[in-house]
């Protein structure tokens, strides 16, 4: 419990380490150098994956064998890494910041926030994208590898940090990554599946806490959550669009909420408020139940 802790603490004050030696950086980085050595099949992807999987995962291993107090901040800092809170809000506020004093920087900013061409997307599309991205992101940067090191120690939270990135860098439909990207896809969805539908619930609830519309949000959830590519991202955006009473689309693919109801800027704090509550609401009960364990 010490590390979960500590691990949270460097994350929201001190946020990402720099570049050149962050873990998740040279996740990206090596899967660029091998992500076509292999071929393009199936198989190649399963490849990838072991390969990338092990540098990561089994240095952690030995941690144990460390001095007691290296191996507590060694182990923080590692888990630190795995998800992020602070750097992440910060890049949505930046995005609503931009989106209120210059779109095409706006337009820039957001294109490294959500997989779609931004470039002629009006104020209300951005503004859907950022939310969607907020949303979708408190499952896949906060929920997810906090579940998997409860779970499963540090090894479980940087595993999936890895298939999490192999997703984000391989795992699309298009030709020249259908195949190998659907190992990692697939492994995405699975780890993701229930942390997915947590996010949702706890959504729900941070919407009755903050006496937004948490009736709408449940009943969105259970309505849309289906609507989206992926299995998951649709039960953190349908809550999320049900108690911000708006709609979220992705053009040409899906509409979320209520069609009627273009979100204006200003929704982007409103659901930044809903995230914050979110978060603490997953976060906050495990560390009363490890102070009083």
């Amino acid at each position: 419990m010490e590390i979960f802790m500590i691990g949270v603490l460097i994350d929201i004050l001190l946020g990402e380490p720099p570049v050149y030696f962050h873990p998740v950086v040279w996740i990206g980085r090596i899967t660029e150098k091998l992500k076509y050595k292999f071929g393009k099949k199936k198989i190649s992807g399963i490849i990838l994956t072991s390969i990338v999987l092990l540098p990561f995962i089994i240095p952690i291993l030995f941690i144990n064998l460390l001095p007691w107090l290296l191996k507590i901040l060694l182990s923080s800092f590692l888990f630190s890494i795995t998800f992020s809170i602070k750097f992440f809000f910060k890049s949505i506020k930046k995005a609503k910041n931009e989106l209120e004093n210059d779109i095409g920087r706006a337009r820039l900013h957001i294109s490294n926030l959500v997989s779609r061409d931004t470039s002629k997307l009006n104020k209300e599309q951005l503004t859907s994208a950022v939310i969607e991205s907020l949303t979708e992101n408190i499952t896949d940067s906060i929920i997810s590898p906090i579940i998997f090191f409860m779970i499963l120690g540090l090894p479980g939270a940087m595993g999936y940090r890895v298939i999490n990135t192999l997703d984000a860098m391989v795992g699309y439909k298009d030709e020249q990554n259908r195949s190998i990207g659907w190992f990692p896809a697939k492994t995405d969805d699975i780890l993701n599946y229930i942390p997915a539908r947590i996010t949702g619930l706890l959504i729900v609830a941070a919407a009755f806490i903050l006496r937004m519309d948490w009736k709408k949000s449940l009943k969105t959830m259970l309505r849309d959550s289906r609507l989206t590519p992926s299995p998951n991202s649709g039960y953190p955006m349908a809550a999320a669009a049900g108690a911000l009473n708006i709609r979220l689309e992705k053009p040409g693919v899906y509409i979320i909420g209520d069609e009627n109801n273009e979100p204006k800027t200003s929704a982007i704090s409103d659901a930044l408020k809903l995230s914050y509550v979110t978060i603490s609401l997953f976060i906050l009960p495990i560390i009363i139940l490890g102070v009083l364990i």
